[in-house]
């Protein structure tokens, strides 16, 4: 069939904003209890509710949503033993209990403390847990291990550290691991892992450090079903796989790869244990993911569909991952290693459009300043009904990553092919400081964070304009959270990109330093600069002291009810451009945070974005649209 040609960015696409926030169903939190599974789903269509769910139904109707808001990120926000769940309420930060068949019902007695990553102390009759206590009403909460017992009541286990994770207990009830780190470290810098006796009345004794520092990553402590403790670490540069016996620690697959990642989330798993001597694994190379059998000291990989694996969890019943693909959606998956197969209990999307309207990405890497070989993903405009007209080549959008110590995926997003059926372009940038690529990689942003990524994506939409694949009179540049920073940096330190869109991005170091929570209240010391620098360093770096520089096009994207970049950040940007006389829009939206949930929300900022470039680039806005109020702009 012979495509229509016309102007790239005006296609008609079967992927409407519609499309995109109600067609995936955020799947997340994957939880086996014997062979059966559990896990969340989001549900853009309430509010961005999540839910508990598993192949027998939900457990948690409306309006619990399960979630956990321990170090404003969350996640741990459930855990199942013996058919019973026990849960954070978003709503009033309360851990419930419910039985098969039964309602919720309260377990804490008030909401002044905040629950994440609690393991099932079954011999005891209680819960433990990482608690956040924000009772004192100080600027920042207090965190401790907690044990809740079935009355309600709290007894603290560990404290003195700033942050804890990942509280483990051995197999025989006898031994807690658990992970901490004090400021102003980020757990992807430095963490400490623990261990200590737990005593007949339920205290802890004895506890002895038995891995890490301050320039040594552990994440995903965990027991093997003999009752050794295993975990990994990047002590070797990469995050691989550790078993502690007897006051020494094995290395059991010493690999450039990486089997875990960084602490943003509780409750991340990546590996576990299908007998005392088979582990499943999944790491990461090159950006991709691969699934393996460790067994012996030899690594074996299984063979998957999957390019990307977010979660894993594996019993001696079951192997459950959360994986996708360039042309598989998120999807959860239970694998059967023996008989070779697997099934799918929940997909994010059930129905994807046609297949020639899904662009593949190609994983490519490229030059970046001084010397260094920068990663992304490229997405061509793909359309099984049009094509660009004669010697037009497509605009570009660069994504920056959030983070910033993200990584970019090759999984099917319907958010990418949005755009790229619409005849966009789409660079998905890893830039220095992404993880999946080792630690000095990572550790490339120490210090450069709005240098180091920003330069990365300029080069990248260099490269592919150099290359014939992009129009260098069309360039654009979006990015949410840290990646709103390297949009905003990129537009007024360089004059590469023609405009960009910021969704709740960081302008201003100084007011992100005062107005962040605790997790990352000393995350810019790493990133920028330490306190006797910060200063000069903040204000060089900050784009809201440099307005004078810009002269694009921006529209910016706020929820104000954000705590991690308040709204502040965007409004003193927007009014600079104001100020200025620069074309600006500024779409706020109520009852939104750190990330948009809402179905609504998602699709009024993509429309509004799409209607935003159109008319930068002065082309037609299809009938069907809203109006967009972008102040300065000329008719």
């Amino acid at each position: 069939m012979t495509k229509q040609q016309a102007p790239c960015g005006t296609w008609t696409s079967p992927i409407s904003a519609a499309v995109v926030a109600a067609g995936a169903t955020p799947l997340a939190s994957l939880t086996l209890d014997g062979a059966s599974l559990y896990w969340l789903e989001g549900r853009a269509s309430e509010a961005g509710r999540s839910t508990l769910v598993s192949s027998a139904g939900e457990l948690t109707p409306a309006p619990f949503n399960v979630r956990s808001k321990v170090h404003e990120y969350g996640g741990g926000a459930y855990a199942v033993a013996g058919g019973v769940a026990w849960f954070s309420n978003h709503a009033d930060g309360r851990l419930y209990r419910v039985q098969p068949g039964g309602e919720p019902g309260a377990l804490t007695l008030d909401n002044a403390h905040r629950y994440a990553d609690f393991v099932v102390d079954a011999g005891r009759g209680r819960l433990v847990t990482v608690r956040e206590d924000h009772s004192a009403g100080g600027h920042y909460p207090v965190n401790t291990i907690a044990a809740i017992g079935a009355d309600g009541l709290e007894t603290v286990l560990v404290d003195g550290n700033d942050f804890y994770a990942a509280p483990r207990i051995s197999p025989d009830g006898r031994h807690l691991a658990w992970l901490c780190w004090d400021h102003p470290r980020m757990p992807w810098e430095g963490t400490e892992l623990w261990l200590a006796d737990i005593l007949d009345n339920g205290s802890l004794a004895n506890g002895r450090l038995v891995a890490g520092g301050p320039q040594e990553s552990i994440c995903q402590p965990e027991w093997s079903p003999g009752g050794l403790l295993h975990f990994v670490s990047d002590r070797s540069g990469w995050w691989n796989l550790y078993r502690y016996d007897h006051g020494v620690v094995h290395a059991l697959c010493p690999r450039a790869a990486e089997f875990g990642g960084p602490h943003w989330n509780f409750g991340g798993s990546l590996y576990g244990f299908r007998s005392e001597d088979e582990i499943v694994c999944a790491y990461i190379e090159d950006g991709v993911s691969k699934l393996a059998r460790l067994r012996g000291g030899e690594l074996t990989e299984i063979a998957t569909p999957y390019e990307e694996i977010r979660e894993l969890r594996v019993n001696s019943e079951a192997v459950a991952l959360l994986g996708g693909a360039p042309t598989v959606a998120p999807e959860l998956a239970r694998i059967d290693l023996d008989a070779g197969t697997h099934e799918v209990p929940a997909r994010s999307i059930n129905m994807l459009p046609p297949a020639g309207d899904l662009s593949v990405p190609r994983s490519i890497n490229y030059p970046s300043a001084n010397g260094r070989t920068a990663y992304a993903f490229h997405y061509p405009p793909t359309n099984a009904d049009f094509a660009p007209l004669a010697g037009e080549l497509p605009p570009l959008i660069v994504i920056g990553h959030g983070g910033p110590t993200g990584m970019a995926t090759s999984t099917l997003k319907l958010s990418t092919q949005f755009w790229t059926s619409r005849g966009f372009a789409v660079l998905d940038v890893n830039y220095g400081g992404s993880t999946g690529f080792g630690r000095a990689y990572r550790d490339l942003l120490k210090g450069q964070w709005g240098v180091v990524d920003v330069e990365d994506c300029v080069a990248g939409a260099r490269y592919l304009s150099e290359q014939g694949l992009a129009d260098p009179e069309r360039l654009l540049v979006r990015g949410s959270s840290a990646g709103g920073l390297t949009t905003l940096s990129a537009l007024a330190f360089h004059d590469l990109f023609k405009a960009g869109a910021c969704y709740y991005g960081v302008s201003d170091l100084a007011g992100l330093d005062a107005d962040s929570h605790k997790f990352e209240s000393h995350y810019n010391q790493y990133l920028i600069a330490p306190p006797e620098r910060a200063d000069s360093v903040y204000r060089e770096r900050s784009p809201i002291h440099h307005t004078d520089k810009l002269d694009r096009p921006m529209i910016f994207f706020q929820g104000l009810d954000d705590m991690v970049v308040p709204p502040q950040q965007s409004e003193t940007m927007v009014e600079a451009l104001r100020a200025r006389k620069l074309p600006v829009a500024y779409i706020t939206l109520e009852g939104e945070g750190h990330g948009f949930r809402k179905a609504e929300s998602v699709v009024r900022t993509l429309e509004a974005e799409l209607v935003f470039y159109l008319r930068v680039f002065g082309l037609p806005v299809p009938a069907g649209l809203p109006a967009v109020d972008i102040e300065n702009l000329p008719a």
